[in-house]
């Protein structure tokens, strides 16, 4: 049973991995309805949370419903850092997570996120002040290192863990990579297998089917799986992880009807949530892979992607439960 301080989060626990526009309350909630165990918030700045920003500090609403979840912030300034740790506990999540990883540039270029990785005295420091002024669960996602020729993980989650960290996960790609090749889940391994490695490690990158995970608890041997990508409007990912890991059997498919059912949804919380505006057009990037495998489907994606108006959204909708009724996916 892993645990997060004193969270029970489950045997090889499914984490939904914190993904920009990707994690919020709408997707968090189907994503757990649906068998994840642990879910984070989209990744928030620190100097947007201190600054009051809209956008961050929006991010910081969390529900009953997600528990145990996680608020994920990123930065590199320590004063900047520990305001925006009393800003995130008035918003009560379980965890909070920092984000040593994020490879994208204009996070990077102000030593946040993997541009940390140039420093990790820097990133033991800040993750230990952290650990102290606040009694939440402190964790960390982070890569393997800057690059290839910079890999020091073994050391670095060590480190991480005798100042207090409570978790970590990490990606199997260095910042270089970016999102390009196979992750390597072997220097993961390392770190869980590291004697002197108590907390729990969970592995991130390229989990992309039930194989897989299972690949990453039986044959690497993590306490779990961070999921990302593959659960991008495809929240039954969870579900039928678990279905595998039970049964060794692949679980059928949702059908038409639940795919349009959790479209619906998750658009309508997301205007409840964000707004027309925003609502539509953050829930676009789910609907190629809600209705991945249909035939024929560019004219209606097309209008589910084009369309400013939620009316348009949900008519395309019902044009497509109409038109592939009873059709079965592989």
């Amino acid at each position: 049973m892993a645990k997060i301080g004193n969270i029970d989060v489950g045997d090889f626990p499914l984490l939904l991995a914190p993904m920009e526009d990707v994690s919020d309350p709408p997707f968090r909630a189907l994503c757990k309805e649906q068998g994840a165990d642990v879910v984070y918030t989209e990744f928030i700045s620190s100097e947007g949370l201190i600054r009051d920003a809209a956008k961050s500090t929006m991010k910081l609403d969390i529900y009953e419903k997600e528990r145990p979840v996680g608020i994920q912030i990123f930065g590199a300034n320590l004063e900047s850092m520990l305001q925006s740790v009393e800003i995130v506990e008035k918003s009560g999540p379980d965890i909070i997570d920092i984000n040593f990883g994020c490879p994208v540039k204009k996070v990077v270029s102000k030593g946040a996120g993997a541009g940390i990785l140039k420093d990790i005295d820097l990133m033991v420091s800040l993750t230990k002040a952290m650990v102290e002024y606040t009694k939440l669960p402190i964790t960390v996602k982070t890569r393997l290192g800057w690059d290839h020729d910079s890999i020091k993980i073994v050391e670095v989650a060590e480190r991480l863990q005798d100042v207090g960290c409570q978790a970590i996960s990490i990606h199997g790609r260095t910042r270089a990579q970016m999102y390009k090749g196979e992750a390597d889940w072997a220097p993961i391994a390392e770190v869980k297998n590291n004697p002197r490695m108590h907390i729990p490690v969970f592995g991130n990158g390229d989990v992309d089917s039930p194989e897989r995970a299972v690949e990453m608890r039986d044959k690497f041997g993590l306490d779990g799986a961070m999921i990302g990508r593959a659960s991008i409007g495809y929240p039954w990912f969870f579900r039928e992880v678990k279905h595998f890991f039970n049964t060794g059997e692949h679980m059928a498919p949702p059908t038409l009807e639940e795919r349009v059912d959790a479209a619906r949804r998750h658009l309508q919380m997301a205007i409840d949530w964000k707004g027309e505006r925003l609502g539509v057009f953050e829930t676009r990037r789910h609907y190629t892979n809600y209705f991945k495998g249909i035939p024929h489907f560019k004219e209606y994606r097309m209008k589910m992607v084009t369309s400013d108006d939620s009316i348009d959204v949900f008519k395309a909708f019902d044009e497509v439960e109409r038109e592939f009724a009873g059709y079965e996916f592989a």
